[in-house]
Order: structure tokens, then sequence, then C-alpha cells
């Protein structure tokens, strides 16, 4: 996909946001893969060259949060299910170990699910402008003191 027709992309909706992060694809256009690892997102994507940090140092704060809540309730919902199932007598010593690994994994294996879907959270948000797109496929610097976008 070019440059151009990226720019040219109508405004996705927040589903086609929220499913296209989930599938680990840029939410902005849905196209290329923007992991260089597992842990490690590209500076842009390669599709429409947006910057997977949209100007801000310290963008992926918000993803951390994502992160964390997600894995809580999740493991929230497991815990409850297995101590009704079971009740009376849960096994609480086991309970506890196995919850804590679950947590330490799940944070790790949620992690990049966590990046992309806080992308896709601010740009339903925040929509990008053809501004902003532009200032990112010519390498804007993050130091810039007017961002298109803000």
């Amino acid at each position: 996909m070019t440059a151009t027709l990226a720019l040219d992309l109508p405004r996705a909706s927040v589903m086609q946001l929220m499913t296209r992060a989930l599938r680990l694809r840029c939410p902005h256009c849905g196209g290329g893969r923007i992991f260089a690892s597992f842990f490690q997102l590209k500076t842009n994507c390669p599709g429409c060259g947006l910057r997977m940090e949209r100007g801000e140092a310290d963008y992926f704060v918000g993803a951390y949060l994502f992160n964390l809540i997600a894995v809580e309730l999740i493991l929230f919902v497991c815990v409850c299910a297995f101590v009704a199932f079971t009740w009376p007598d849960p096994p609480w010593d086991l309970l506890t170990y196995v919850t804590g690994a679950l947590m330490l994994a799940g944070c790790l294996l949620c992690y990049p699910f966590a990046k992309t879907t806080w992308l896709a959270v601010d740009l339903a948000i925040r929509p990008l402008t053809r501004e902003e797109l532009e200032w990112h496929q010519r390498g804007g610097d993050l130091g810039d003191r007017e961002l298109p976008h803000l």
C-alpha cells in the first residue's frame, strides 16, 4: 500500500480499529506486520507510515494499564469459576501458586495485544488527520513543539 492510498483511507469504525488491533495489525490501515519481535513494535507501519508512538515518547503508558486490567479481569473470572466449581473445598494453596504464575504469564502474553489495542483506542478518541499522517510519514521529530495532532 502506498502512502497516497493511505491518505485516502476512510475513517475506520471503532469495531474495525479493535479487530485490526486484536489481529496485531495496524489499527489505522489494517495492513502490514507492525511488530519487529514479540515485544518490539516497528517505528512506523509498513502500510500507511503511521508512527506507532504517535509523536509522544511515553505513549504506551496506557498500554501497560490496559495489559494489567485485561489480565486481572481474565484471571478474576477464571478464579471465580474455579472456586465455584471446586466449592466447598477449593485447594487454596494450589490456587495461590497457579494464579501467581498465570498473572505473570498473562502479562507477557497479552503485552502485544495491549499495545495495539491502546493504539486503536487512541485512534478512536483522536482520529488520525491527513496532516498528522504526513508528519508521521516524513519522520517528524518527537521533540517538535507543535505536533500536528495536538
